[in-house]
């Protein structure tokens, strides 16, 4: 583990909370900072790069959704939740809006450092190299066709599936990367654009249409796998 993947942001107002999981995290290997206020955590972060953060949102009273959005959407910063707050409806509401997980405090460490080395883990998995597109005219899997030049997709029989702009142009990735696992990060850039300020929420709402659309025409089984922590994986071989 490089110094960066071992260096954790706490963002917390109980200094003593703060110290005693430095402590506890550092037999493992683990550097801790603190942050105080959402004005602190943002001093540290201009000045070192960090793996993760360790949010309780009760440091911005009213502005806990606003914080974790900057850190997990705009920063791109892995973060676990970590709130006297996080009822069902808390924790849910925290994972739409970006987070690893919720911990309802105080967690036990054991278990908090053991889901930060799981949201590590994730992190370091999706940032494998993706290998170079495969570029087709045409590709089949299962039966299926897709003409990658006019955009359409035929089912076994030769029946067109209408798909939206945003649906095909994520299928081709799929079909241009198969069995590969592709993080959000790059399924964005590829969907809609290195430029574009689309969150990383909206490639879910895309793949859920495309599921769901693929499976309403007859295309059986997990087509595009969820990778826990990782990213998602078209499962079948494609052919020209």
């Amino acid at each position: 583990m490089t110094v960066m993947l071992s260096r954790l942001l706490i963002v917390d107002d109980d200094a003593t909370q703060i110290g005693q999981l430095a402590d506890n995290f550092a037999r493992y290997g683990l550097h801790v900072a603190g942050a105080a206020s959402a004005l602190q955590m943002r001093e540290r972060l201009a000045q070192e790069e960090y793996a993760l953060v360790v949010l309780d949102p009760a440091v911005a009273p009213g502005q806990g959704a606003a914080l974790l959005h900057e850190l997990a959407i705009e920063r791109r910063l892995p973060v676990i939740v970590h709130s006297a707050a996080c009822s069902d409806a808390d924790r849910i509401a925290a994972l739409e809006l970006g987070a690893e997980d919720c911990l309802s405090k105080p967690a036990n460490p054991r278990e908090l450092l053991a889901r930060i080395r799981a949201a590590l883990r994730g992190r370091t998995g999706s940032a494998r190299a993706v290998q170079a597109p495969v570029a087709r005219s045409v590709a089949s899997f299962e039966g299926w066709r897709v003409d990658m030049t006019t955009g359409q997709l035929f089912n076994p029989v030769g029946m067109p599936i209408a798909l939206s702009d945003g649906e095909f142009q994520l299928l081709r990735v799929f079909i241009e990367h198969p069995r590969q696992v592709l993080d959000r990060t790059h399924l964005l850039d590829r969907v809609y654009g290195a430029t574009s300020d689309h969150y990383d929420r909206s490639i879910d709402v895309q793949l859920c249409r495309l599921r769901r659309k693929l499976s309403a025409c007859g295309l059986k089984g997990p087509v595009i796998r969820t990778i826990r922590n990782e990213g998602y994986m078209f499962v079948h071989t494609v052919s020209n």
